[in-house]
């Protein structure tokens, strides 16, 4: 088995000064935390793998293709493949769990 505690990770990727830390990496998928704070912008480009967020905390709009939604705290958002997506209007520290599959290259 392998366990994780989000502050215990939140923690680890805050002393790596980074806004993404991968933390777990198996043959089919790949599962990481990622953080933009209030206000920030978020540099992503579109990936080679579908990914899925879970919002942990936070408030922001993505846009995923033509698409724009509001998420919050227990929202999850699908992602194909090879499509743009961004999240914006950030209006509170943001923190998901972006579960990419296959893993992240």
């Amino acid at each position: 088995m392998k366990a994780f505690r989000l502050d215990e990770l939140e923690a680890e990727r805050a002393a790596n000064d980074g806004a993404y830390l991968q933390f777990l990496r198996e043959r089919n998928m790949s599962v990481g935390l990622y953080a933009l704070d209030a206000g920030a912008l978020d540099p992503q480009k579109p990936h080679a793998q579908d990914e899925v967020y879970f919002v942990v905390s936070g408030r922001a709009s993505i846009t995923v293709g033509l698409e724009t939604t509001q998420v919050a705290r227990g929202s999850v958002v699908y992602v194909p493949a090879g499509v743009a997506h961004k999240f914006h209007h950030i209006t509170e520290d943001l923190r998901v769990l972006v579960v990419f599959s296959p893993p992240e290259s």
